[in-house]
C-alpha cells in the first residue's frame, strides 16, 4: 500500500515583504541635522523637500542612501554620526532658530566650523548656562522625552532672604495658574546682601518653570544659571565657550552602539564644502550653523502668518547693535 503523499507546503511570504525598503523622510531629514521630525514635517506640507527631483506632499515615504534628496533646493547628504555639544549660553541670547523680533539666537553666536545643529530643550532670554546641541535630530528627541527623566540643576539667585521652610512648597509640587508643577530639589546655599542663593533640581522643563515657581511663593529670581544637565556639568566654561562631548563619553552615557559615533572614513566634508564639483561647476553652498532650521521656520512662519502681518513681519530692524558674549566667571557678588 503506498503511503499518502505529503500536501506541498504552502509558499510564505516573509512578514517584511511588504514593508517598505529604508526610512521615513521626516526621520532621514532628522538624522542628517536639517530639522526636527515635526519641522521636517512642515518643510514637507510646504513643499521644500524633493526626492529625485519630485516635490512630495506627504510624510509617509520611505527613502534609502539610493534617493537624492533636496531641501530648498540644498542637497541632503548622508547622516553623520551623532554628536553632541556643551555650550554656555549668554545671558539675552534666543533659544530658537530665528527669532520674529530680530533678537540675536545662540546660533548667531557659534563658531562657524560648526556644523548645522539643534538646542536640547531650551534655556529663556534672560537665562544662562549650558545648553545641549547636536547634529542629530533622533538624538535630539531622545534627550528630550520625559522618560529620560535627567535631573537638571541651576544655581538661582533670588531677591530676598527666605528661609528653608519658606522653600518647602516646592519640594512638595506646587500648581501655578492650573498647571502642576513637579517637586523640585530645592537648597538653601547662602544669603548674600539682599539676595539669597538657592540650588535648584528638576526633572522636566516647562516654560519658565522655575521663576513661576519662586514668583508662586513670593520670590522673584534675578539671575538664573543651568550648570548640569543630566551627566553634563558646565564645570569651568564660561559665557559663549563651547566644548564637545568625546564621542566615547557619549556611547557611555546614552548607550549607543560604538559604530554609531564612529566617524566615517573617507573625505569628512561633502562635495557641496568645497570650492567646486569635479566637473567644474560650483558646489551647492553650504548652510552656517542653524541656517537650516532658521529657513524653515522663516518659511513657516510665512505661511501660516495672516496676510495683513506679512509686510511687517519683512521689516528687519535697524541700528540695532550686535552683542558679544562678555567673559564672565561665576555667580556676580551684591
Amino acid at each position: 500500500m503506498a503511503g499518502k503523499e505529503k500536501p506541498p507546503a504552502p509558499q510564505t511570504t516573509p512578514k517584511d515583504a511588504d514593508t517598505p525598503e529604508g526610512e521615513r523622510i521626516a526621520k532621514v531629514l532628522s538624522r542628517a541635522g536639517i530639522a526636527s521630525r515635526r519641522e521636517a514635517e512642515r518643510l514637507i506640507e510646504l513643499g521644500e523637500v524633493k526626492v529625485n527631483g519630485k516635490v512630495i506632499s506627504s510624510p509617509a515615504l520611505n527613502v534609502t542612501a539610493k534617493d537624492k534628496i533636496t531641501v530648498r533646493g540644498e542637497p541632503v547628504g548622508q547622516p553623520e554620526p551623532p554628536r553632541l555639544w556643551l555650550y554656555y549660553k549668554p545671558e539675552g541670547l534666543v533659544t530658537s532658530a530665528s527669532d520674529e523680533k530680530g533678537r540675536d539666537t545662540v546660533f548667531d553666536h557659534l563658531p562657524e566650523d560648526m556644523p548645522r545643529v539643534m538646542s536640547v530643550g531650551r534655556l529663556d532670554l534672560n537665562s544662562e548656562g549650558l545648553l545641549l546641541l547636536t547634529n542629530d535630530g533622533e538624538l535630539k528627541r531622545r534627550l528630550e522625552l520625559p522618560s529620560t527623566g535627567w535631573l537638571r540643576k541651576y544655581r538661582v539667585r533670588v531677591k530676598g532672604n527666605p528661609t528653608d521652610p519658606d522653600l518647602e512648597p516646592l519640594r512638595k509640587g506646587v500648581t501655578v495658574e492650573g498647571e502642576k508643577f513637579q517637586a523640585m530639589d530645592v537648597k538653601l546655599d547662602r544669603h548674600q546682601g539682599a539676595n539669597a542663593w538657592l540650588t535648584v533640581g528638576l526633572r522636566e522643563g516647562k516654560n519658565r518653570e522655575i521663576r513661576r515657581a519662586m514668583s508662586h511663593i513670593g520670590l522673584t529670581v534675578n539671575r538664573l544659571i543651568r550648570v548640569s544637565y543630566g551627566p553634563f556639568r558646565l564645570n569651568e566654561m564660561k559665557p559663549g565657550e563651547v566644548e564637545e562631548v568625546k564621542p566615547r563619553i557619549l556611547r557611555d552615557q546614552l548607550g549607543l552602539a560604538e559604530d554609531a559615533t564612529a566617524p566615517k572614513r573617507g573625505p569628512t566634508k561633502p562635495a557641496a564644502d568645497s570650492k567646486a564639483k569635479p566637473d567644474g561647476k560650483p558646489a551647492a553652498k553650504r548652510l552656517k550653523p542653524g541656517e537650516g532650521l532658521k529657513q524653515l521656520s522663516e518659511a513657516w512662519q510665512k505661511a501660516t502668518r495672516p496676510p495683513a502681518r506679512k509686510a511687517a513681519d519683512r521689516a528687519t530692524p535697524g541700528g540695532r547693535p550686535t552683542r558679544t558674549p562678555g567673559p564672565r566667571t561665576g555667580p556676580k557678588k551684591g
